[in-house]
């Protein structure tokens, strides 16, 4: 699917894709095109009548009704009512000025017709854009972890942020600019092929000159906005991870560092931005010679003719001015098509997030998982991360009753979290197979699966938000009441209650605003509220002091009874609370039992039991 939709024969390919979509808005289309055909057809207008007509009145000394009665006897057709005669003026002077006022309110109509096409079609392109952005960040958001962990969140964050942005300033440039300018240009130009067409298709043979231009400009314009996104993205990427990690960076001292990263970063940013601008600023020239070497050729072919009698010097002005608004009209084009340009490289990025293939593509079609109630099994459980070589579950193997509470214990590395993470299916095993009461959880709909667990991880992930609002995350059902019974169980009531404002307490972005503990308890709580089958506790309790500790031990042993309970254990009063204990190891469960019977005859355990399992202080 992917190579197919990223063909890169037609290097704007990307762009006219996404561009179809502001069709779908039909009923602005038609008026931004109204409004643009209203404004270019007065001007064409304009053109055409006002020349003829003052010369007629100025140097025959015609009235407006004397030329209005010869139209009729010449136009029988399109006959001008005698009422309406009788109204011009009889002499020429006051003829002048109602054609002047009808060129104002000409003007005038034709600014309120550009005004209209620009309000619509701007905010055709903002709504279009910002509809994108939210299919991006949908389809961003299911795709499968490894494939989000592996090319880097940042990237997802820039291209959802940045790169649609780029496109919405392509779009107005299509809409708002490009398609007023042309239509402008089009009623001018045919202004002066009425006039004289032999001047015009002189004119025109630097059509496919300026052609030539901007495909040579919009190649390196591309290139540009190509690497100015990804260099953009790398200097996101940056500034987030600095920022951050702001607490450790200060107690490291690394201030230093940090700004070299981010100078070296900003520096390439500027140095791919600057590529794109110089060949942005290289076309306009260029466009601008071409026009006058157009202007120079027009001269030299009209005073041949206007020499030898075949061509009347008035018809060439009127022509050669025509032409004039025409190339003026023409040349912003070239900025315009420049945007465009810079707009296919983001347009290409997004349809890349696009192309991928989404973790829950025909899940609809699988059969929903019921209400676990029998054993998890991992039945030779392979897994290696995308770029890597090393396997990091090999032939891993182990078996869990419902109701039973498990401890998985093994050096750093060894696979624990990817053990437990094939449980809910954000990871796919290379061989081998993950079974819940019996069924491969690949072969059910992983919603059904993920909506009966419940996950407490290290560090708990909190919204800037209120407390109800972080414990209801994901879910949109329970009333404030059992949001409060949550906190509860959780052993987070307390302090909740002690907060301004409650469970409508405001927390800050990332939890900042609370202890390691209180973070922890609202996880639970978050938990809790899912009333899950399986509960899964990632090293919920290794950063946190001992009361905390306990209160969060006491939750998870009231919370847990009758629930399979998967904990990821670092400190031995964790281990001791279990029914029994797995020591993984490059990749393999060696051996389960109790705390004693490990403690006799597995090495590894021993040396865990000795060195990383601790007591809490």
């Amino acid at each position: 699917m992917g190579t197919a939709l990223l063909d890169d024969t037609d290097p704007m390919r990307d762009f006219w894709w996404f561009s179809r979509r502001l069709l779908q808005r039909r009923r602005e289309v038609v008026l931004v095109v109204l409004g643009a055909s209203i404004s270019a057809g007065g001007l064409g207008a304009g053109l055409l009548s006002l020349g003829p007509i003052l010369r007629l009145i100025l140097q025959e000394g015609s009235s407006l009704q004397s030329l209005s009665r010869q139209w009729n006897s010449s136009h029988a057709s399109l006959h001008i009512p005698e009422w309406l005669i009788a109204l011009f003026p009889q002499s020429a002077y006051p003829g002048v000025i109602l054609l002047m006022v009808g060129l104002v309110l000409l003007t005038l109509v034709g600014a309120s017709a550009n005004f209209m096409h620009q309000m619509i079609s701007m905010g055709m392109c903002a709504r279009t854009a910002a509809r994108i952005r939210l299919e991006v960040f949908e389809h961003s958001i299911h795709l499968p972890l490894a494939t989000v962990t592996h090319q880097g969140p940042t990237d997802f964050t820039s291209r959802v942020l940045r790169d649609t942005g780029e496109l919405r300033a392509g779009f107005e440039s299509l809409t708002s600019k490009t398609l007023a300018q042309v239509t402008k240009g089009v009623a001018a130009f045919c202004a002066a092929i009425v006039f004289d067409w032999r001047l015009v298709l002189v004119a025109m043979i630097a059509g496919p000159v300026l052609g030539l231009v901007l495909r040579a400009t919009g190649k390196s314009i591309r290139k540009g906005s190509r690497g100015a996104l990804e260099a953009n993205e790398i200097l996101l990427r940056s500034t987030n991870e600095t920022m951050q990690g702001l607490r450790a960076v200060k107690t490291a001292r690394a201030e230093r560092e940090a700004m070299h990263r981010f100078n070296r970063s900003n520096h390439e940013a500027l140095r791919q931005e600057m590529r794109m601008r110089k060949a942005k600023a290289l076309s306009g020239p260029l466009v601008e010679l071409l026009a006058v070497f157009s202007v120079i050729g027009l001269a030299l072919v009209a005073a041949r003719q206007i020499l030898a009698g075949d061509l009347d010097f008035d018809r060439f002005v009127l022509s050669l001015g025509s032409l004039a608004v025409a190339a003026g009209s023409m040349r912003p084009l070239a900025g315009f098509i420049n945007e465009m340009q810079a707009a296919s490289a983001p347009a290409k990025r997004l349809r890349e997030v696009l192309s991928m293939v989404r973790e829950d593509q025909g899940e609809r079609t699988k059969p929903a998982l019921g209400r676990h109630t029998s054993s998890i099994r991992f039945e030779k459980v392979s897994f290696r991360y995308p770029a890597n070589e090393r396997l990091v579950l090999n032939q891993a193997s182990l078996s869990v009753e419902h109701g039973e509470r498990l401890a998985i214990v093994g050096p750093n590395g060894c696979g624990k979290t990817t053990l437990l993470a094939m449980v809910t299916r954000l990871f796919t095993p290379e061989s081998g197979r993950v079974l819940v009461d019996g069924v491969d959880v690949q072969s059910i709909d992983v919603r059904s699966l993920r909506n009966q667990i419940g996950v407490v991880t290290q560090e708990a992930t909190l919204v800037k938000g209120s407390i109800e609002d972080n414990v209801r995350f994901g879910l949109r059902g329970p009333s404030s009441l059992e949001v409060q019974q949550a906190l509860q169980r959780a052993h987070a009531w307390e302090f909740v209650q002690q907060m301004p404002g409650g469970v409508h307490a405001t927390v800050s972005e990332q939890g900042g605003s609370l202890s390691g503990g209180q973070r922890q308890r609202l996880a639970i709580a978050r938990a809790v509220l899912r009333n899950p089958a399986i509960l899964i506790l990632d090293e919920a309790t290794s950063q946190i002091d001992a009361q905390s500790e306990e209160q969060i031990n006491l939750a998870i042993a009231e919370f847990g009874a009758g629930r399979t309970v998967l904990v990821i254990a670092h400190r031995l009063s964790t281990v001791f609370a279990c029914d029994r204990i797995a020591v993984m190891d490059h990749g393999a469960v060696i051996d389960v039992g109790r705390h004693d019977e490990l403690l006799q005859r597995c090495e590894v355990y021993r040396r865990l039991a000795q060195s990383q399992l601790t007591e809490v202080r």
